[in-house]
């Protein structure tokens, strides 16, 4: 009887951990303006931001058109989706500017930052 209870909760408290890998998908979060790396690291696409020749946490290219996501950088408070500060310290995501083979591109404006549709 206590073999089978024991069975039953550890059944019951794997299943959480195999939906939210399921909900991991390495790459752009639309819904929660998220990216998730490879590794199933998540980052935030706003915060402080600083950017890096080497050790990424994301890649991105700067583009004009087609883009994934609009950024426009703020002096103050980074928290909502596509606003971002650059910082030198203390960083929430660290990011490498690449002219190819990017995880996220992104185009630079003055209003309406955020994921494109």
């Amino acid at each position: 009887m206590k073999k089978t209870l024991i069975l039953a909760l550890l059944v019951l408290l794997s299943l959480p951990i195999v939906a939210q890998s399921k909900d991991k998908k390495p790459g752009l979060n639309k819904e929660n303006c998220t990216f998730v790396t490879k590794d199933g690291k998540t980052f935030n696409l706003y915060g402080k931001v600083k950017i890096v020749e080497s050790f990424p946490d994301i890649k991105v290219q700067i583009v004009e058109s087609f883009e994934d996501l609009d950024v426009k950088l703020v002096e103050n408070f980074p928290d909502q989706c596509g606003k971002i500060k650059l910082v030198e310290n203390f960083p929430d995501v660290k990011v490498q500017i690449v002219n190819s083979f990017p995880d996220i591109k992104v185009k630079i404006v003055e209003s309406f930052p955020g994921v494109r549709r």
